[in-house]
């Protein structure tokens, strides 16, 4: 069997009615995994493209950035299919790109409650039933890494999900559970709409992601193969690390673009 399979696996996923938790849980299941879905908003479409494609699905509408939303998808994969072996948190929330200096607690607090609170609660509440392999896969993001890539309350929140995967990998040392995070970069889904509905309407799709060296922005697939590999026996020895997936956007420092040949710019 290869490494990559996820045979007799259960996957939990989060934020899967789209986008990348959407994309990561098609390609778990149709690598063998039974899954359970949950998202604030129903994830039943999500749950019927992998029963039509003959997986193994529970779905559940609840806010996963809540101790009862947490211990109900880790109860519905005990009770529906008598294990949990990965867990992938992955709902999150974005908002404006550019830094607001005036944005109010209210709204910083919701963004960490969803993005950094809900991959906490998630990880507790499944821990105790993870066994040796199991692997625990949270979504940060490019903007947890460098600054230029979301708003004020956004990064400082991925940021947060960068040290929660180092402590907790760190803090249970020794169980065999692994955990790490993939950093999307530029990612076409529901939350970067807005952008890429824009770059088009002006006629200027070509400039979406061109700040990295691929020169072009990626698909929720590409970061489900990414999650997939880290959920499976073939990430083994891959722990407390994060995985950035963004073409190539934090490889480099700004420089002043210039013509192929030309000289380096400052």
């Amino acid at each position: 069997m290869s490494t990559l399979s996820l045979a007799g696996r259960v996957a939990v996923v989060t934020g899967a009615a789209s986008g990348i938790g959407r994309a990561s849980a098609r390609l778990m299941a149709a690598r063998g995994a039974a899954v359970v879905l949950a998202d604030r908003q129903d994830p039943a479409e999500t749950a019927d493209i992998i029963r039509a494609a003959g997986g193994q699905v529970r779905a559940l509408a609840l806010d996963a950035a809540t101790e009862d939303g947490a211990d109900a998808f880790v109860r519905t994969a005990l009770d529906g299919f008598g294990r949990l072996d990965i867990l992938h948190a992955n709902a999150g929330v974005s908002g404006p790109l550019p830094p607001d200096l005036t944005v109010g607690a209210g709204d910083f607090s919701e963004k960490h409650r969803i993005n950094l609170i809900g991959p906490w609660l998630a990880i507790r509440s499944a821990l105790p039933h993870l066994k040796p392999g199991a692997s625990i896969i949270c979504t940060a993001s490019v903007a947890g890494l460098r600054a230029g890539a979301g708003g004020i309350p956004y990064s400082a929140s991925k940021a947060g999900v960068v040290s929660l995967v180092q402590t907790v990998a760190n803090a249970i040392a020794g169980s065999g559970v692994r955990a790490n995070a993939v950093a999307p970069g530029l990612i076409e889904t529901g939350m970067t709409a807005p952008l890429y509905d824009d770059a088009r309407a002006r006629g200027r799709e070509d400039r979406i992601g061109q700040l990295n060296p691929l020169r072009r922005g990626g698909e929720p697939e590409e970061i489900a193969e990414l999650v997939a590999f880290l959920a499976s026996d073939a990430a083994s020895y891959v722990n407390g690390q994060v995985i950035a997936a963004d073409g190539g956007l934090t490889s480099c420092l700004p420089v002043a673009p210039r013509p192929a040949g030309g000289r380096p710019g400052t």
